[in-house]
């Protein structure tokens, strides 16, 4: 990767967030001339600047992408963008849908704007498998994301700028995300609250969204849509897995922490899904992703040599859905022990 990112200037929307942050951190490994950190959060820069302060490229700037303006200032030569700002838990978006969009559609459409405008050279948006066949405001504002960033593709014109987004599932660890909620829970003793045990869903560790992100970036020739191949997990295994493994560490027995059942969350999927029937049809697929690529209506140029050099094939299969077959417990403790969560 030292060749795609030393000596060039990249600026991350949301760059203080779980995967924004993890970006900095990976990308200071390739020697990049300058890192942007552009995000609203003022204690989350600061926090941010203790941990990295040994490095001198890199630049925190306070602002919203629904401020194009400060965009368009932050956007100054820069050769590379990562766009990972967004409104992204469910419930909120659900009871703020107009915020929603105004951070998710606007913002990403100021953020398309501002990378045109200044000739920067790749632009990556970060989406969620909540965007395939959505049902809740934040799956419907992230779906439209990512059709802004495909569409600046077609209507470009001379501009150089390449656009493609990466479609990923739950990030395990990740700031409001389940785990350190149930984890909390269970340091008081429980109860573990889950809305149904049956739940499955898509992880996916911090790290390897970020090497998903990269691996985009050395294969996009522009418009397409990347989907890592990524574990399953039943919600009531993960509450199990995590109760045998942090009770004892909290002073408690695993039998002393009690389950409790609730109603599902305004919003939430019984399964989810990461590649629709649609969406297969003018889809590709490598060993560990599947990838895709614009509809052949609107007759993009793509350079597909990148792309052939990994082995690229036909999907076959009609559908990506987390009703396959899940993790086991054994494979989720293995997984919950790698993180280092505790």
């Amino acid at each position: 990767m030292k060749r795609y990112f030393k000596g060039k200037q990249i600026l991350i929307t949301g760059g203080t967030g779980s995967i924004g942050s993890e970006i900095v951190r990976q990308l200071l490994k390739y020697k990049p001339k300058t890192i942007r950190i552009y995000s609203r959060d003022e204690y989350k820069q600061y926090m941010m600047r203790q941990e990295m302060k040994k490095y001198r490229n890199l630049r925190y700037l306070i602002g919203d992408v629904r401020d194009k303006e400060r965009l368009m200032m932050a956007m100054e030569n820069i050769d590379i963008v990562y766009h990972t700002a967004a409104i992204k838990h469910v419930p909120i978006a659900e009871y703020n849908p107009f915020e929603t969009v105004k951070t998710n559609v606007i913002g990403t459409q100021n953020v398309v704007d501002c990378a045109l405008a200044q000739g920067v050279k790749l632009f990556i948006g970060i989406s969620t498998d909540k965007a395939a066949e959505p049902v809740n405001v934040m799956g419907a504002t992230k779906l439209l994301g990512e059709k802004i960033i495909t569409s600046a593709m077609f209507y470009k014109g001379s501009k150089k700028t390449i656009f493609s987004s990466v479609r990923f599932g739950n990030v395990l660890g990740s700031r409001g995300s389940v785990i350190p909620l149930f984890i909390n829970q269970i340091k008081k003793g429980g109860p573990v609250t889950v809305t149904d045990p049956e739940m499955t869903r898509f992880f996916i560790t911090i790290p390897n969204a970020v090497q998903l992100i990269f691996k985009a970036t050395k294969l996009t020739s522009g418009g397409e849509v990347f989907i890592l191949k990524m574990p399953v997990i039943k919600l009531g295994d993960l509450v199990d897995v995590l109760i045998k493994y942090c009770a004892p560490q909290f002073g408690f027995k695993s039998k002393d922490i009690k389950v409790k059942i609730i109603n599902p969350r305004p919003g939430e999927k019984h399964f989810e899904l990461l590649l629709t029937e649609i969406e297969s049809q003018f889809a590709v697929e490598t060993t560990d992703m599947y990838i895709i690529l614009p509809h052949p209506e609107f007759k993009v140029s793509l350079k597909q040599g990148n792309l052939k050099l990994y082995n690229t094939k036909k999907l076959q299969m009609r559908e990506y859905s987390s009703r396959g077959i899940p993790l086991n417990k054994n494979q989720i403790m293995r997984l919950i022990k790698q993180l280092k969560i505790l």
